[in-house]
């Protein structure tokens, strides 16, 4: 793998070798995710007597999950005293209804089935606690083949610390060097790198409100949903 990154040359058409695993992060990546988690907190706003806010407005945050969602759709952030029982509310109305308007961005079912018929393992390795990350991914009708459902509880880590990734790549019993990791988000980028996987930034998806992922590190970088299957599957 180069040591370069898409902010120091510019990005290859093609990966620079076949895959044996490729895994994706779930928020903003390999599905839309953006309604269903900006419902509770706009939910949380009207019942305070506030206008929801565009899901425009929300859909950045929503890769940070509650700590972000409440922080922009609340103005609460996680060292306010009031931010644990705000937390603990979202998530409740999060999971009676995550699948609501949840969906595979556009395409990726078509890859997903390339992949398969290619023989390439593919898997999920979120930051999402894993009792969400099974149902969604059942509910996408997807988990049954998914070689990994990692949340980021199941390894006792989350990222950036490498350890889900690695731990993804032994349930495939694939080494992490014949691996790639998709994401939308800067930590995604470090933990893929960290495990010593090439990685792809998904500039498509919820990419949080900080440094554009042009300065992420990755080693592509793709701006839709469309860019991302024909690399994986050049």
């Amino acid at each position: 793998m180069s040591g370069e990154s898409v902010n120091d040359r510019d990005v290859l058409p093609t990966l620079p070798w076949r895959p044996a695993a490729i895994f994706f992060d779930l928020d903003g990546t390999l599905a839309d995710t953006a309604a269903d988690l900006a419902a509770p907190v706009n939910a949380m706003r009207v019942q305070r007597g506030l206008a929801p806010l565009p899901l425009a407005q929300l859909r950045p945050f929503s890769s940070m999950g509650a700590r972000g969602l409440i922080g922009a759709g609340l103005g609460i952030d996680r060292d306010d005293p009031a931010f644990e029982a705000l937390k603990n509310d979202f998530l409740a109305r999060y999971e009676a209804a995550m699948c609501v308007h949840t969906r595979l961005f556009d395409g990726l079912d078509a890859m997903l089935d390339a992949l398969d018929a290619r023989g390439i393992v593919w898997g999920v390795v979120s930051n999402k606690v894993e009792r969400y990350v099974r149902p969604i991914l059942a509910d996408l009708g997807i988990l049954h083949r998914s070689a990994s459902a990692i949340g980021g509880d199941t390894t006792g880590y989350a990222k950036p610390h490498p350890e889900p990734l690695l731990h993804a790549a032994r349930l495939a019993r694939v080494e992490p060097q014949r691996c790639v990791y998709v994401g939308d988000d800067e930590r995604d980028i470090e933990a893929g790198r960290a495990a010593g996987m090439l990685t792809v930034a998904a500039g498509y998806g919820f990419c949080g409100d900080a440094r554009p992922p042009r300065s992420w590190g990755a080693d592509h970088l793709v701006e839709t949903p469309g860019a991302l299957a024909a690399l994986l599957l050049a």
